[in-house]
């Protein structure tokens, strides 16, 4: 058989919810690395008491890994943000296969989106590629544009080497875990402390 050119796609499960089980193309696109089924798995267990009709920012997108899994379990809408074209493309005709109205793609920067956009989130992913450097200028632009709801939920997830980014104060660490060169965390926009 003949090989394939390396623009072969790759595959994303969704781990649970109603669309538990459904596998989803993903792009050869550099850089680009889904959020490893364990850490999904556990990171979704946080969540669930939250999740219930949420609306959802995932302002690096990549392969949908995390919006869909969380439209999945139960968000009621989620922004997916991504820069690259083609894995942009392919989260839209992702959005086609499983016929839901629930995810919205943008195809531009976080900063560009976050710039631009008036709504508020209950809930905000945010996994840039590591060496972009981008965590503290993404959660400062989150808060002078007023993105996030009162006692809003933050992942963030970066490299395990190192310590956390520079956040905002008022964002409370309720969750902190490692999985081999990943550090995974949940902040809370505690405003209450902000005052």
């Amino acid at each position: 058989m003949a090989k394939q050119n390396n623009k072969q796609k790759g595959q994303l499960r969704i781990i649970a919810g109603r669309w538990r089980g459904r596998k989803l193309s993903i792009p050869t696109v550099e850089g680009l690395r889904p959020t490893p089924d364990r850490v999904r798995e556990t990171v979704f267990n946080w969540l669930q008491p939250v999740m219930g009709s949420a609306r959802c920012l995932d302002l690096f997108a990549g392969s949908g890994a995390l919006g869909f899994e969380a439209v999945s379990r139960g968000a009621e809408h989620v922004t997916m943000v991504e820069l690259d074209v083609s894995a942009a493309k392919q989260l839209r005709e992702n959005c086609l296969l499983l016929a839901t109205q629930c995810c919205q793609v943008e195809n531009k920067t976080a900063q560009q989106f976050i710039a631009t956009n008036s709504q508020q989130y209950d809930i905000v992913f945010i996994d840039p590629p590591y060496q972009a450097n981008l965590w503290t200028e993404i959660a400062k632009l989150l808060v002078e544009k007023n993105s996030l709801v009162d006692n809003a939920t933050i992942y963030l997830e970066c490299s395990s080497k190192g310590d956390l980014p520079e956040l905002p104060d008022h964002w409370q660490l309720i969750k902190d875990k490692q999985a081999g060169e990943v550090r995974y965390c949940l902040f809370l926009n505690n405003v209450g402390d902000a005052a």
